[in-house]
Order: structure tokens, then sequence, then C-alpha cells
């Protein structure tokens, strides 16, 4: 099992736009077989970062997402939303493998 953790990076004035983005990956990611645990949005402290963390039974389960998902239309949909808004300016990923009860 492996779970990606997203730290993005955000225009803190397009936080509505990047929610937006977060909830079109929130089912995409469940289609393709991972469990989404959410998007955390700015609260106190750092007013443009956010997280999101979601988990697939392996690498080879992730990675085959991420294949399916350049040719999916709303996956696609969802990437040009992001780049159409510019609400992420960078972000950058790591895997971790959780422990769960």
């Amino acid at each position: 099992m492996v779970t990606v953790y997203v730290r993005y990076v955000l225009d803190p004035t397009k936080l509505t736009e990047f929610e937006h983005y977060g909830r079109l990956w929130l089912p995409l990611v469940a289609r393709f077989g991972g469990q989404h645990h959410g998007y955390f949005l700015p609260s106190e402290g750092a007013n443009n970062i956010a997280l999101a963390f979601f988990t697939f039974e392996s690498l080879a389960a992730y990675e085959r997402y991420r294949q399916l998902s350049f040719a999916y239309p709303d996956c696609q949909a969802a990437f040009r939303y992001a780049e159409d808004t510019r609400c992420i300016l960078s972000y950058e990923r790591s895997f971790f493998r959780p422990v769960f009860s």
C-alpha cells in the first residue's frame, strides 16, 4: 500500500478555485481504484499551502492511475482548470507507507 502526499503552493487569492479543483479530483481518484483522504486548505498559519493525501494498493496501481488519468477526459478537464485559473503555483509529491488500524 502507498499513500501519496502532495504539497501545493497556491496563489492565496485563488483558494476558491483550488477548492473547486480538489473537488474535481476526489471522485476521479476513486474511479481509478484509489482512496482519497481529502484536500487540506490553509486555515491558520501559511495562507498559500495546501495538502492532499490519497492511497493506492501499490505503487504499480498508482502508476496505472497516472497513465490512465492522462487520457481520461474528466482528468484532462481538471488539469486544464488548474492551468487556466493558475491557482497552483507549484507542487511536490512524496510517497509513504501508511499504518492503519
